[in-house]
């Protein structure tokens, strides 16, 4: 075939699927989303048809009924869920009305000096389940917390503390440092007092940790997650007018940035813009104390190996901190660091679909808070997240009304969002980017419904189709719906594209009143039996 194209590459680079837009490397099974425009840019006739989650409304976890607990007054889904030997887990902040008076005298002393004595932040929190609904508060007798050691805390060097974000790094050879958490510690050193920023800690078990060095990064960070993409450790956070200036060097609002290591020991002290919203063009009406739109903590990933689907606070900031609300957004990145919207100011999951539990006859807005609180579950996508009741700013108008509790709300596995036929279109096309091939067994599997209106062909880099592989050889689903549908190809086995720089070709046509989506394409190694 004179349109071919080999690449000859390293023969440990021919075992995977390599990306060059992108610069990635997948072993096996990489995805393409419907709603990533990087990895499926060019369309014909289809536009975009979003999920919308299915909220499970009662709270999985709410605060502890004992008056002393250090999860009182909030369980902040500022955190970490996993599935994770055999069971569920999850990490989060806890807060309480009224300092620990068994905390040590410096953090005592700092927490008065910063109006912290009312609703205090921390400890880091443990809870397990079964089922990730039912949770049970493990008795962990680590920390004593107001006179008891019998409470379900976490013992950390540093007693006011936030955003227990954690990931199981399988890849690290050490066990000691199978666990690795990035939390915010509230700093109180002669050159700095009344914000807080990041520290490191590891751990065996998830259970028994060991903090870090402090000042990692001597910068504001309150973040929403903490993940792993491209062999790099990202912090993704938001940054306010003191640490963050906009055009011309005005203040700006809360927008997302990213701070990042190879090691997980040595934080790059730069920082890159993750994601933003726009900032009013009157440098003047700029500001985190400014009535517009702001983007709250950063952004939270799912992180796939091609892709991480992110979620962010769309903060409805108001010059009265009472009125401020807060819904998540639906973002999109190939490298973990920059991300971008498919539709812009897309509500993903609303306050109004996730609302906190409330007080009889008062009324206080909702903030939605996302975290790394991402899980496949079976045939579902589970999206684990905070509900926020804002009563207003320190030190707190509505003392008893201050509450937090975590939630969920699930997709679909995978179903993020479709590509689906404009509503007068009968027929409509996409083509991906390039790809390089492995010199191994591979096949192509559509997370789709009315699949059966489908058909795939390939082509050379420069969108020469291969005959083998288009017109009547193009390939066709016998399924109609499902999260992993084969593609059948007349020719036989994809390997004869080894290592070759492809694109695919997707059509859609309704047949039979059918209405295709496309959600995701995975290409997958055959496993050899």
């Amino acid at each position: 075939m004179k349109d071919e194209k080999r690449i000859h590459m390293p023969k440990t680079e021919q075992s995977a699927f390599y990306f060059p837009g992108i610069g990635k490397h997948v072993n096996d099974n990489a995805v393409l989303f419907a709603i990533d425009n990087g990895l499926l840019p060019f369309r014909k006739n289809l536009c975009l048809y979003y999920t919308k989650p299915k909220v499970h409304h009662e709270p999985v976890i709410r605060p502890s009924e004992q008056v002393n607990a250090p999860d009182a007054s909030a369980a902040m889904f500022y955190g970490t869920v996993l599935f994770d030997e055999g069971k569920y887990r999850i990490w989060y902040c806890g807060l309480s009305l009224g300092l620990n008076p068994d905390m040590p005298i410096e953090d005592l002393n700092a927490a008065k000096a910063s109006n912290l004595d009312v609703v205090v932040m921390g400890p880091i929190c443990y809870a397990e389940s079964e089922d990730g609904i039912h949770w049970v508060k493990p008795n962990l007798r680590q920390l004593q917390f107001k006179g008891s050691m019998d409470n379900n805390a976490l013992n950390l060097p540093d007693a006011i503390v936030h955003c227990p974000t954690i990931i199981k790094d399988e890849d690290d050879p050490d066990p000691n440092r199978r666990y690795k958490m990035v939390y915010q510690y509230f700093l109180h050193t002669d050159h700095a007092q009344g914000w807080g920023t990041m520290r490191t800690a590891t751990s065996p078990n998830g259970i028994d940790w060991v903090a870090g060095p402090r000042e990692k990064v001597f910068e504001f960070v309150e973040h929403a997650a903490f993940y792993k993409f491209n062999d790099l450790y990202i912090v993704n956070t938001h940054k306010n007018s003191h640490w963050n200036r906009g055009e011309g060097g005005s203040h700006s609002g809360r927008q997302g940035y990213v701070f990042i290591s190879s090691d997980f020991e040595n934080w790059l002290e730069e920082s890159a813009e993750s994601f933003a919203l726009p900032e009013p063009h009157d440098p003047k009406q700029r500001g985190v104390y400014k009535s517009y739109d702001q983007m709250h903590l950063g952004t939270a990933a799912a992180v796939y190996n091609t892709t991480a689907i992110g979620l962010y606070c769309m903060w409805h900031n108001n010059e009265d901190f009472s009125k401020i609300s807060g819904d998540l957004g639906i973002v999109v990145s190939n490298d973990g660091i920059r991300f971008h919207e498919p539709y812009k100011g897309h509500i993903y999951l609303g306050k109004e679909d996730s609302p906190v539990t409330p007080i009889a006859n008062k009324h206080f807005p909702t903030v939605l808070l996302q975290s790394n609180g991402f899980l496949n579950v079976g045939d579902e996508t589970r999206i684990y997240h905070g509900r926020w009741r804002n009563v207003g700013t320190f030190p707190y108008e509505e003392k008893t009304g201050y509450y937090g509790e975590i939630a969920f709300a699930s997709i679909p596995r995978d179903r993020w969002g479709a590509l689906g036929l404009y509503p007068e279109e009968a027929k409509g096309s996409l083509w991906s980017v390039t790809m390089i091939v492995p010199d191994e067994d591979w096949e192509l599997l559509l997370n789709a419904e009315g699949a059966q209106g489908m058909r795939v062909e390939i082509s050379d880099e420069k969108f020469h189709l291969i005959p083998q592989f288009s017109g009547a050889n193009s390939g066709f689903l016998e399924l109609d719906n499902g999260f992993e549908c084969p593609v059948t190809w007349p020719q036989g086995s994809l390997r004869k594209l080894a290592g070759q720089s492809i694109r695919l070709r997707l059509h859609l046509e309704r047949t039979n009143n059918s209405e295709p989506r496309i959600y995701a394409l995975y290409l997958k190694k055959t496993k050899k039996s």
